[in-house]
């Protein structure tokens, strides 16, 4: 049996769920693999899947795809669109999206997997392929590893995967060393004392606070972070109060933090903390804001040698001119886990998803940033081909390369 890869995707792209909540994904990824008679695990660091091709004697092959979308309201257009809703972690109803483009990994995966399959007469080892929860949260990877994946499956000789993004389609971008930054999600408690909106003399005001502390937090990229190095501080969530005429106690922000390395994690993290204690100093506060570190994702470090070894076989089979270095990208991954803890090295990729006539359009014009949507935005949408059929065979060279 063939899988219909399109029909696959779209389906998938249509009925997204939440991290963690991938129940469906999971069932539609467990049907297929079921079919195609390759062993597999549920429930992996809750709804994380692992499944196994054993093929003789050979090198151990991990292959990684995520699988859960955002609380993103979709405004494509497509035919195909979500419009699934879902519940978040603060029990809010929200939106649901694949805007990161995890449908199009799982979809990648499962048609390499399928190929694989098809030609065990011409490589030799074993694959693992593992479709992870919740990526979003940069929690999936260590909950199945904190779940066993690594004791319950052969390690790795290699961990391999992709990501999707507004490259050109037909285009493969990777490069040696660091290709993703570090990260910590942070949320900031800013303690005042609330009383009347009538009344602001009596009260020590939050929301002055957050909004000083927010405007203060710009400057230290720009004032206190060498232009030659790369850092991001990020306040993406502002909450306070709940009606006009009342001054609340607190007021929350959630700080996103991406930087190449711990030295400098540790340099931007010191600054962060000084700004948020001087700001509610200078507004009086009578009580130390507190500082809560959510999450904390290492750099994703491609490997030198494989990924030399990796970037001259998808010339060789893509095609030469495939292959392009797209620099660092501020975004973060948790992938980088299974190879940590395994010891393993990791070669981690981009493929592009983008029309290559309005990419290019959009280049000569000078509007790359504006009209082409980037991961995360709910215009967000690859071209389905040839993104597909690119993902799949990158999937496989970078598996046979690899496997005896």
């Amino acid at each position: 049996m063939t899988i219909d890869l399109e029909a696959l995707y779209t389906d998938l792209h249509r009925h997204p769920e939440l991290s963690f909540q991938e129940t469906r994904t999971a069932g539609v990824i467990a049907k297929h693999l079921t079919e195609m008679g390759i062993q597999f695990e549920e429930g992996i660091g809750k709804t994380g899947i692992a499944s196994i091709i054993r093929n003789g004697e050979g090198p151990v092959v991990w292959l990684r795809a995520d699988m859960d979308a955002l609380p993103v309201p979709e405004q494509t257009g497509l035919d195909y669109a979500s419009t699934a809703r879902g519940t978040d972690p603060a029990g809010l109803d929200v939106p649901v999206m694949h805007a990161c483009g995890h449908d199009m990994h799982v979809t990648a995966l499962l048609g390499a997997l399928e190929r694989l399959v098809n030609t065990k007469d011409e490589w030799s080892g074993t694959i693992v392929a593992v479709f992870q929860p919740a990526e979003e949260y940069g929690a999936g990877s260590q909950a199945m590893i904190a779940d066993g994946v690594l004791d319950r499956f052969p390690k790795p000789d290699i961990v391999l995967g992709q990501h999707v993004t507004p490259l050109p389609a037909g285009t493969i971008g990777v490069r040696s060393g660091t290709q993703m930054a570090a990260s910590d999600g942070l949320t900031v408690t800013l303690l005042g004392r609330g009383g009347h909106g009538s009344r602001p003399h009596s009260t020590i005001d939050p929301v002055v606070m957050a909004a000083a502390t927010v405007m203060r937090l710009q400057t230290i990229v720009s004032r206190e972070v060498n232009p030659k190095d790369v850092a991001v501080v990020t306040v993406g969530s502002i909450h306070a109060g709940l009606k006009n005429n009342i001054i609340p106690a607190e007021a929350k922000l959630e700080l996103s933090l991406r930087y190449p390395d711990d030295e400098a994690r540790a340099r931007v993290m010191e600054k962060v903390e000084r700004v948020v204690r001087a700001e509610a100093d200078a507004s009086g506060a009578e009580q130390a804001p507190v500082i809560t570190v959510d999450h904390s994702l290492p750099p994703t470090i491609n490997d030198v040698d494989a990924t030399a070894r990796l970037s001259a076989a998808f010339d060789r089979v893509l095609g030469q001119g495939t292959v392009m270095d797209p620099g660092m990208f501020t975004g973060s991954e948790d992938v980088s886990w299974f190879a940590r803890d395994s010891g393993a090295p990791l070669v981690f990729w981009f493929w592009g998803g983008i029309d290559p006539a309005a990419y290019k359009a959009a280049e000569d014009a000078g509007t790359l940033e504006r009209d082409i949507p980037t991961n995360h935005s709910p215009f967000f949408a690859p071209v389905i081909h040839p993104t597909l059929e690119i993902g799949v065979d990158a999937l496989v060279t970078a598996a046979r390369e690899f496997l005896a």
